[in-house]
C-alpha cells in the first residue's frame, strides 16, 4: 500500500519539474541587463588630430610632435633643420666670395685673395666660374634638403596622430553563437567573428 502511495508522488513530483523546466526556457525575460562600462585605455577617436598636428608643425617646426607627445623627435626635427640652413649660409658666403673675386678681375683689379704677391693667379677666371657653380648648385641643394626635412616635420606629425589613434588591443575573438529569437522562441545556432573597435 505504501507503494501505490508513494509512485504517484513521485511520478507527480518528477512531472511538475519537467514541466517547470519546459515552462521556464519559454519565459521572456524582461529585465534589461546590466550596463557594463569598459575602461578604455586608449583615447576616444578624433578625426581632426591628425589635421591638427600636421598645422601646428606648419606653424612652429616640432610643434606638431609636441602636440603627439613625442617630444624626443623635437631635437631631431630642429637638428635637421638647423644643418640645412647651415650649409645655406655656409655655400652662400663661398659663392659670395668668388663671385666677388670675379668681378674684382673683371674690373680690372688684380689685388684679391687668390692672387700672389708676385702678380701670378691660384685660381683662374675659369676656376672661379667653377667655384661659383659649384656652391650654387650646393646651395639650391642644401635649400632643397631644407625644405624636405621642414615637409618631413609636417608628414611625420601627421602620420603619428593616425597611428596613435590605432586600437591594437587584444579583443579580437571567433566563437559561436547561440541567438534566442524572442518572437518565435526558436534557438538559432551560428558562429560569429567579433573585432572590438
Amino acid at each position: 500500500m505504501k507503494l501505490k502511495l508513494i509512485l504517484p508522488a513521485l511520478i507527480l513530483l518528477f512531472a511538475s519539474n519537467f514541466l517547470y523546466a519546459q515552462e521556464d526556457s519559454l519565459v521572456i525575460s524582461t529585465v534589461p541587463e546590466p550596463i557594463v562600462e569598459e575602461k578604455l585605455d586608449y583615447k576616444p577617436y578624433d578625426p581632426l588630430a591628425p589635421a591638427r598636428a600636421a598645422f601646428y608643425s606648419a606653424v612652429l617646426p616640432g610643434l606638431g610632435q609636441a602636440y603627439n607627445g613625442k617630444y624626443w623627435k623635437i631635437p631631431l626635427v630642429y637638428a635637421g633643420l638647423g644643418v640645412g640652413i647651415y650649409f645655406y649660409l655656409d655655400n652662400d658666403k663661398e659663392y659670395d666670395r668668388y663671385r666677388s673675386v670675379y668681378k674684382r678681375r673683371l674690373a680690372g683689379f688684380t689685388d684679391d685673395e687668390f692672387t700672389r704677391p708676385d702678380g701670378t693667379q691660384r685660381i683662374t677666371n675659369d676656376g672661379l666660374i667653377r667655384a661659383q657653380r659649384f656652391f650654387q648648385r650646393n646651395k639650391e641643394l642644401s635649400l632643397l634638403i631644407t625644405a624636405g626635412i621642414y615637409a618631413l616635420n609636417i608628414i611625420d606629425a601627421n602620420v603619428t596622430a593616425h597611428l596613435q589613434q590605432f586600437n591594437v588591443n587584444e579583443d579580437l575573438s571567433f566563437r559561436p553563437a547561440v541567438n534566442f529569437d524572442r518572437y518565435t522562441g526558436k534557438t538559432e545556432y551560428g558562429l560569429s567573428l567579433n573585432y572590438n573597435f
